[in-house]
């Protein structure tokens, strides 16, 4: 997917059983749900996957960690790809890959018509060859731990995306939320030069259209539109304010 622009979303509050195709509507090509920071379970995910069945929006999910238990159930519920955070180091990123992919390419364990593959029956070799082609494998960026061997990590057969955690990377390189700092601004050259040298997707999470143009412009090709609960009151608070400070009508009274 490197080079290919891929729009989406990341849900971080509302799942409702209607945002899947909400989002579908908004022009979303992908949804990403978040276990890292929500404290969502995997039957809300699961949920939240069988609701996108049918729709022309592919369901992922951040699970809180880069561990095969986390992984393999993830997928195993039917996610097409896995966003994990605080990829390190190329054996970190090594791992990942094999928990996410089915011999002989990775070590992911079987089970077949499952919600992974919508209770289908069919050739298991084929289902192999589909799962592993189609699951996307997210590694994010976002240590300074992670940056320091971001090349490596690139250079992971059956790592898709490098995606930029930008907040935790400020944090982890001492300038928290500083994002117009040379120190970060130089940390997003060298992950987008990693990217670009291993054929690597870019993604981010842009909260507005100005991060959104600027990180589309800096290379970065697999954006998505977030926060929701963000947007949700930032479109509320517009519709508010817009008549706040309007002078109230003055109540006619009776003689």
């Amino acid at each position: 997917m490197a080079g290919e622009r891929v729009l989406g979303s990341m849900v971080f509050e509302f799942f409702s059983p209607g945002m899947a195709k909400i989002m579908e509507l908004a022009g979303a090509e992908y949804v990403i749900y978040d276990m890292e920071h929500t404290g969502i379970g995997y039957e809300t995910v699961k949920s939240q996957v069988a609701a996108a069945r049918g729709l022309d929006i592919a369901p992922m999910v951040r699970v809180p960690r880069g561990e095969y238990a986390y992984l393999a159930r993830a997928l195993d519920i039917g996610c097409e790809g896995v966003m994990v955070p605080m990829v390190n180091s190329a054996d970190e990123a090594r791992a990942i890959v094999e928990a996410c992919r089915y011999p002989p390419v990775g070590r992911r364990g079987a089970a077949f018509s499952f919600s992974h593959d919508h209770f289908e029956s069919g050739p298991a070799k084929d289902k192999i060859k589909f799962a592993n082609e189609r699951n996307l494998v997210i590694a994010q960026i976002e240590t300074e731990h992670g940056l320091e061997n971001v090349d490596e990590i690139a250079a992971v057969d059956g790592i898709d995306v490098l995606w930029v955690g930008h907040f935790d990377l400020t944090n982890f390189l001492g300038i928290p939320g500083e994002f117009d700092n040379k120190i970060y601004k130089d940390a997003l050259k060298r992950i987008v030069k990693a990217g670009r040298k291993h054929g690597k997707g870019m993604g981010f999470l842009a909260a507005d259209t100005t991060w959104a143009t600027d990180y589309a412009k800096l290379g970065f090709n697999m954006l998505a539109a977030g926060t929701d609960h963000g947007l949700v009151m930032k479109g509320v608070s517009e519709i508010l304010d817009s008549v706040r400070e309007m002078p109230k009508k003055k109540s006619r009274k009776s003689k």
